[in-house]
């Protein structure tokens, strides 16, 4: 089967739409990851995004906080930490906020990757969006935005259903 069926076979409805829009964000996802763990060096494509994380924010963030924007659990960003740490990308320490809590701290090396890789991953993102235009990169950001949303109400309504209110 061929990329061109699949896209004439679930084009007639707006039910066939969201199958295939929902297959699609997890294939693209996928294949991303495979992509970029292939061309990012020394750490896979999830530890990128936690470093990411880590660089763009002001303030300490907890395992908890980190997994809630990564959309994973506490338990995988310690694991994702745990395997920067011994690369000696982020440092793990103890919360000064909450002593039950530990956070994630750069390190000097994640300073200089970013400083010395950071371009090169930039480059490869303006290949990947290469043949939109800035309308389309807009119109693709809003809705993308639309869909957390979407993902909210939907974990909403999941627990809501698990605590049998539904």
């Amino acid at each position: 089967m061929e990329l061109n069926d699949l896209i004439q076979k679930f084009s007639h409805s707006s039910g066939n739409q969201i199958k295939a829009i929902f297959s699609t964000l997890f294939i693209a996802g996928n294949r991303l990851q495979t992509l970029f763990d292939h061309h990012i060096p020394e750490i896979t494509l999830k530890q990128f995004m936690l470093l990411t994380m880590i660089r763009q924010s002001e303030e300490q963030l907890t395992f908890t906080k980190l997994g809630e924007l990564l959309g994973c659990s506490r338990q995988n960003v310690k694991k994702l930490a745990q395997a920067l740490e011994k690369k000696g990308f982020v440092a793990i320490r103890q919360s000064s906020a909450d002593v039950r809590a530990s956070t994630i701290e750069p390190t000097d090396k994640m300073k200089d990757y970013f400083d010395n890789i950071f371009a090169s991953y930039q480059t490869q993102l303006k290949y990947l969006f290469e043949d939109y235009s800035e309308e389309e990169i807009k119109q693709l950001f809003q809705l993308l935005m639309r869909l957390y949303g979407g993902i909210d109400h939907l974990e909403k309504k999941l627990e809501l259903a698990e605590k049998g209110s539904l």
